[in-house]
């Protein structure tokens, strides 16, 4: 039984016919005043550009060639002006007629027949279905042979999935037709307007190409795990008023979770550069104690409390902005030197990062561990953080700032650089990039020794942070909370896949869900376990979209 409501391609093309006309002539009134107005104008700006690009053309040549042009196109541009007003009345007559006729005498009729090809071809699938199941049933009762009944199973399932390919291919179909006929109304006001397109009509479009585009599945793929964090934050901003009587997301509270992130951030930045290149780091921990050991040694307040080999040391003699200085200097060349020394043997040897750079976790903590024997070197000289992290106001943490700085020159590393353009296709495939010419040992040793400077400046905020108290065990499980923050950002481990915004956003996550549970007194083993839990969700996801694009 056929539906009314269904239009045919000439059905279609007859109610489009009025408006084209309607337009159309519109249209060729608009292009005559244009002629020798808009269109030469952008003819000879164009011709300008091109003049000053051609090597043919001799100093002179080109000069003359360019004031003939700018001459002429000072014509033109008088012309446009002059016909502004009515090109602009003109504009505004097409698009008060789309206004009126388009959606009621051709759109809305295209979307009411697109409706009922859905039902109409929803109706047959389902008799299809019905049909080849009774069939397979009635199959089923005429045999005994179980290869039989599993082949007869097999068929069965290939045939419901061919019918459900050709079901899929049918709705896609009438998806492109409605998109193509709301579209077109745009594609007439592109000639209408030159593409200068009003920023209303620029929303309208992104919001129809974002329908037609949108996915379920792969939206829940890319943004699953953030809508079950955010759910998680909701939860504990609802509860936690409850639970303690002041509310979670206070001012205070906010700057405090970003300034505990801001040193991590360091961390996670050095890290997600590995990933990129299908790596880890296992060391980052480890870094972190010993550049705090090293930052509160070099910056405390008199003699040290603890020994170094055997050794007091006391720099308490040099002022205090040279100690910052020195403090930076050395944490930065302990984290490099050693992340150097794993990315040789990662690039140079092709040994997984996940070996070399357990090796450096072990090395540092041993070494770290034997020199101080373990003891906690206390606290750095007041001044000092008040110098380099001073608080505006008495309330703003400038740590941020100096997170914001690190965001900023990492983001313009792995995006404007040639360096950063070669980690993304080292990282994405080293066979093709060595082909290319990139030197696959130069990107990754380069991608060990920024996240060993990273490391470096990391360690040196923390320590001002915390005002000292360095010791070989400070930092444990900081190397897992690095890598976490950039899988729940997006950076994948199969490698040439991330952006700095989603490893910024990873950080904030993991700091501010750890920072909540601190404050509802959340045991820190369990805190562990939603870490846990937050890992896992994020690598199978991470996983699953992987598996789908191959």
């Amino acid at each position: 039984m056929s539906d009314n409501r269904i239009l045919s391609a000439e059905e279609q093309e007859k109610l489009l016919a009025p408006i084209d006309k309607e337009v159309g002539g519109i249209q060729a009134e608009i292009d005559k005043l244009r002629e020798d107005g808009s269109l030469k104008v952008r003819s000879y700006e164009n011709m300008i550009v091109l003049l000053k690009e051609d090597k043919t053309l001799t100093k002179g040549e080109r000069a003359n060639e360019i004031a003939a042009a700018k001459k002429e196109l000072e014509k033109a541009k008088a012309v446009e002006a002059a016909n502004k007003d009515k090109v602009a009345a003109l504009v505004k007559k097409a698009e008060d007629y789309l206004k009126v006729h388009y959606d009621s005498d051709y759109y809305n009729k295209v979307k009411e027949s697109c409706d009922a090809r859905r039902e109409q071809a929803k109706r047959e699938y389902d008799t299809a279905i019905g049909k080849l199941t009774n069939e397979h049933e009635a199959e089923l009762k005429k045999l005994n042979d179980k290869a039989e009944i599993k082949d007869e199973n097999y068929v069965y399932k290939n045939r419901r999935f061919d019918l459900k390919m050709r079901y899929d291919q049918k709705l896609q179909r009438i998806k492109d037709d409605q998109h193509e006929a709301y579209i077109y109304r745009y594609h007439l006001i592109d000639l209408l307007r030159m593409s200068r397109y009003t920023q209303g009509q620029k929303m309208a479009q992104g919001w129809e190409n974002y329908k037609y585009t949108f996915n379920s599945t792969q939206f829940f793929l890319q943004n699953g795990l953030y809508i079950v964090i955010i759910a998680v934050f909701v939860f504990l901003g609802i509860i936690t008023p409850a639970v303690k009587g002041s509310p979670l997301f206070t001012y205070n509270n906010i700057l405090n979770i970003l300034q505990q992130a801001s040193p991590r951030m360091f961390y996670a930045l050095g890290v997600a550069g590995l990933i990129l290149l299908t790596g880890t780091d296992l060391s980052v921990g480890r870094m972190v104690g010993m550049g705090m050991v090293a930052a509160t040694i070099i910056m405390h307040q008199g003699p040290n409390t603890g020994t170094v080999f055997g050794h007091v040391y006391d720099f308490s003699a040099m002022p205090a902005g040279g100690r910052a200085i020195l403090a930076l200097i050395v944490c930065i060349v302990l984290t490099t030197v050693f992340t150097t020394i794993a990315g040789f043997f990662t690039a140079k040897f092709k040994m997984h990062p996940f070996i070399s750079t357990m090796a450096n976790m072990l090395i540092i903590f041993g070494l770290v561990t034997y020199a101080t024997k373990g003891v906690s070197f206390g606290s750095i000289d007041q001044s000092i953080p008040q110098m380099v992290i001073p608080k505006i106001n008495g309330r703003f943490p400038t740590i941020i700032l100096w997170a914001i700085a690190a965001i900023a020159i990492v983001w313009f590393i792995w995006n404007k650089t040639t360096f950063g353009k070669y980690l993304y296709a080292v990282g994405g495939n080293p066979e093709a990039a060595s082909a290319s010419g990139i030197s696959v040992f130069a990107v990754t040793l380069g991608a060990f020794v920024l996240a060993g400077i990273l490391y470096g400046f990391g360690d040196w905020l923390e320590c001002n942070r915390m005002v000292g108290s360095g010791s070989a065990a400070y930092g444990q499980g900081w190397d897992m909370d690095a890598i976490a923050a950039c899988v729940v950002g997006g950076v994948s481990f199969t490698g040439g896949i991330g952006k700095i915004s989603g490893v910024v956003v990873g950080v904030l996550i993991f700091t501010a869900l750890t920072y909540s549970l601190t404050i509802l007194g959340v045991d820190t083993n369990l805190q562990f376990v939603f870490e846990g839990i937050i890992i896992l969700a994020a690598v199978t996801l991470d996983c699953l979209k992987y598996i789908r694009k191959k």
